[in-house]
């Protein structure tokens, strides 16, 4: 069973109507905005990778999600499996600083055990106010689509990882991401639909369009990549785009709106359906896979 298809018969069941049918990111509740996310050892981290690293993903991927719906986070709760000593304190000073950068205090959560050998499975639960929360379906005809940041070197990063050497740049983009919380708080306000970039751009962008009802051509030759990228990757758009793991925030604006700092305008969105790409004004044929999707 794909995650798409999980998704699609979850919603079949009894949902809150703050759920916004699983249709999106995060969930309003009460006033607030909610999401969760899990990391799983060797899927979402290497299993030598340094347990405080893994802490700040851990709080940073779900910080990446309130960033995108332009909130301001209030606290995070915790389900950790506990690993053995020297592990644990290095993910609690890990956990430590992500929390002390961000403001971001801890709530609560809960501690399991886990068989000997098991991979560790890691969950945080974030919660965010004072959201303008713009929803991913929210897209309009004629909107322009902008990503902030640069794409790809959490990718090449990972690369780094595997390899042992390489950019430390590109190294501290997979391990330690830094969710765009200023840049959603700006943003917010003036997008018609916003979320952030996690399993690849090529893949959120086209979710942003499918949610929207809408088709998006994307220009990849105005896909924003690092020089620390283009040094160590080349100059190849279509591999950054469907790496994943940026926690950038892409948003669709209307036509002559241009946000400050730093973003860039990648795309269009249209009336139709679907995912276009093209280099220079010509069209690029889809690559197989347009990003990362969990499946059984």
């Amino acid at each position: 069973m794909t995650e798409a298809e999980f998704i699609a018969a979850l919603r079949r069941l009894p949902l809150h109507a703050g759920a916004l049918g699983l249709g999106d990111d995060a969930a309003r509740v009460g006033g607030f905005v909610v999401t969760t996310d899990t990391l799983v050892e060797g899927v979402h981290f290497l299993s030598d990778d340094p347990p405080g690293d893994v802490a700040w993903k851990l709080v940073a991927v779900s910080l990446s999600d309130l960033a995108g719906k332009g909130a301001v986070p209030e606290g995070v709760l915790l389900n950790y499996p506990l690993s053995g000593r020297t592990w644990d304190r290095a993910f609690l000073a890990g956990l430590n600083a992500c929390l002390a950068v961000f403001d971001c205090p801890l709530i609560g959560g809960d501690t399991v055990s886990l068989p000997a050998g098991a991979p560790r499975v890691l969950t945080v639960t974030a919660i965010g106010r004072d959201a303008a929360a713009p929803v991913r379906a929210g897209a309009q005809a004629g909107d322009r689509l902008w990503v902030t940041g640069t794409i790809g070197d959490a990718g090449a990063g990972l690369a780094v990882a595997q390899a042992g050497s390489g950019p430390e740049t590109l190294l501290a983009a997979y391990r330690r991401p830094r969710p765009r919380l200023a840049e959603g708080r700006i943003l917010a306000p003036l997008a018609h639909a916003m979320m952030d970039v996690s399993d690849g751009l090529l893949i959120d962008a086209w979710r942003m369009a499918a949610a929207s009802n809408l088709a998006v051509t994307i220009a990849l030759d105005a896909v924003p990549l690092s020089a620390a990228y283009r040094a160590y990757a080349g100059d190849d758009p279509l591999a950054a785009a469907t790496a994943g793991d940026d926690y950038q925030l892409l948003c669709a604006l209307p036509p002559g709106e241009r946000p400050t700092g730093h973003a860039t305008c990648i795309g269009t969105f249209a009336a139709g359906a679907g995912l276009q790409l093209t280099r220079h004004s010509n069209p690029v044929p889809l690559p197989e896979r347009l990003g990362f999707e969990h499946r059984a």
